[in-house]
Protein backbone atom coordinates (compact mmCIF):
# COMPACT_ATOMS: atom_id res chain seq x y z
CA UNK A 1 0.00 0.00 0.00
CA UNK A 2 1.53 3.39 -1.03
CA UNK A 3 1.20 6.46 0.74
CA UNK A 4 1.66 9.68 -1.43
CA UNK A 5 2.53 11.12 2.73
CA UNK A 6 6.19 10.34 3.59
CA UNK A 7 8.55 10.73 6.63
CA UNK A 8 10.08 14.17 6.57
CA UNK A 9 7.36 16.07 4.21
CA UNK A 10 5.79 19.27 5.80
CA UNK A 11 2.35 18.85 6.74
CA UNK A 12 -0.72 20.78 7.42
CA UNK A 13 -3.17 19.51 9.21
CA UNK A 14 -7.06 20.36 7.23
CA UNK A 15 -9.26 19.16 9.96
CA UNK A 16 -9.66 18.65 13.75
CA UNK A 17 -9.04 19.75 16.96
CA UNK A 18 -5.89 21.06 15.62
CA UNK A 19 -6.94 22.75 11.89
CA UNK A 20 -4.42 24.76 10.46
CA UNK A 21 -1.38 23.96 12.50
CA UNK A 22 1.69 22.62 10.57
CA UNK A 23 4.68 20.13 11.42
CA UNK A 24 7.15 17.40 9.99
CA UNK A 25 5.96 13.73 9.82
CA UNK A 26 7.84 12.11 12.33
CA UNK A 27 6.51 8.38 11.40
CA UNK A 28 3.92 6.62 9.14
CA UNK A 29 1.57 3.92 9.90
CA UNK A 30 0.65 2.58 6.20
CA UNK A 31 -1.74 -0.50 7.40
CA UNK A 32 -3.66 1.83 9.69
CA UNK A 33 -3.26 5.28 6.95
CA UNK A 34 -2.19 7.22 9.70
CA UNK A 35 1.11 9.86 10.29
CA UNK A 36 2.57 10.86 13.15
CA UNK A 37 3.20 14.80 13.33
CA UNK A 38 5.34 16.81 15.37
CA UNK A 39 3.31 19.29 17.46
CA UNK A 40 0.19 17.86 16.37
CA UNK A 41 -2.77 15.98 17.90
CA UNK A 42 -0.47 16.00 21.45
CA UNK A 43 -2.30 13.81 24.14
CA UNK A 44 -1.05 12.89 28.02
CA UNK A 45 -0.38 9.41 28.75
CA UNK A 46 -0.09 8.43 32.51
CA UNK A 47 2.49 6.10 33.15
CA UNK A 48 3.84 3.76 36.09
CA UNK A 49 6.93 3.98 37.26
CA UNK A 50 9.61 1.72 35.90
CA UNK A 51 13.48 1.41 35.93
CA UNK A 52 13.65 3.88 33.17
CA UNK A 53 11.50 6.34 34.85
CA UNK A 54 11.50 5.92 38.64
CA UNK A 55 8.86 8.74 39.44
CA UNK A 56 6.25 7.80 36.78
CA UNK A 57 3.61 10.72 35.77
CA UNK A 58 2.15 12.15 32.96
CA UNK A 59 3.85 12.68 29.61
CA UNK A 60 2.79 14.40 26.68
CA UNK A 61 3.35 13.16 23.65
CA UNK A 62 2.39 12.63 19.58
CA UNK A 63 -0.55 10.78 18.44
CA UNK A 64 -1.17 9.42 15.19
CA UNK A 65 -3.48 11.16 12.71
CA UNK A 66 -5.30 9.77 9.60
CA UNK A 67 -3.58 10.73 6.52
CA UNK A 68 -7.09 12.20 4.99
CA UNK A 69 -6.38 14.79 7.32
CA UNK A 70 -3.13 16.48 6.61
CA UNK A 71 -2.23 18.11 3.37
CA UNK A 72 1.41 18.09 2.05
CA UNK A 73 3.07 21.48 2.22
CA UNK A 74 5.10 22.08 -1.38
CA UNK A 75 8.74 23.39 -0.52
CA UNK A 76 8.38 26.14 -3.71
CA UNK A 77 4.71 27.79 -3.08
CA UNK A 78 5.20 26.62 0.20
CA UNK A 79 1.03 26.13 0.58
CA UNK A 80 -0.98 22.78 0.94
CA UNK A 81 -0.97 20.81 -2.07
CA UNK A 82 -2.57 17.77 -3.46
CA UNK A 83 0.64 15.43 -4.50
CA UNK A 84 0.74 13.48 -8.13
CA UNK A 85 3.07 11.67 -9.99
CA UNK A 86 5.23 12.07 -12.59
CA UNK A 87 7.49 10.13 -14.70
CA UNK A 88 10.67 11.27 -16.46
CA UNK A 89 11.86 9.98 -19.67
CA UNK A 90 14.49 7.59 -17.49
CA UNK A 91 11.71 5.96 -16.53
CA UNK A 92 11.47 7.19 -12.51
CA UNK A 93 8.48 8.31 -10.60
CA UNK A 94 8.45 11.54 -8.69
CA UNK A 95 6.32 13.11 -6.95
CA UNK A 96 4.87 16.81 -7.65
CA UNK A 97 2.47 19.90 -6.86
CA UNK A 98 -0.58 19.61 -8.47
CA UNK A 99 -0.23 23.63 -7.84
CA UNK A 100 2.71 24.83 -9.52
CA UNK A 101 3.85 21.34 -10.62
CA UNK A 102 7.45 21.50 -8.74
CA UNK A 103 9.05 18.24 -7.57
CA UNK A 104 8.56 17.22 -3.84
CA UNK A 105 10.80 15.97 -1.55
CA UNK A 106 13.80 16.01 -4.55
CA UNK A 107 16.91 14.20 -2.42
Amino acid sequence: MTLKIKKGDRVSTTSGKDKGKKGKVLKVLPKKRQVIVEGVNIVKKHTKPTKDSPKGGIIQKEAPIHISNVMVICPSCSKPTRVGHRIDKAGKKSRVCLRCEAEIGKK
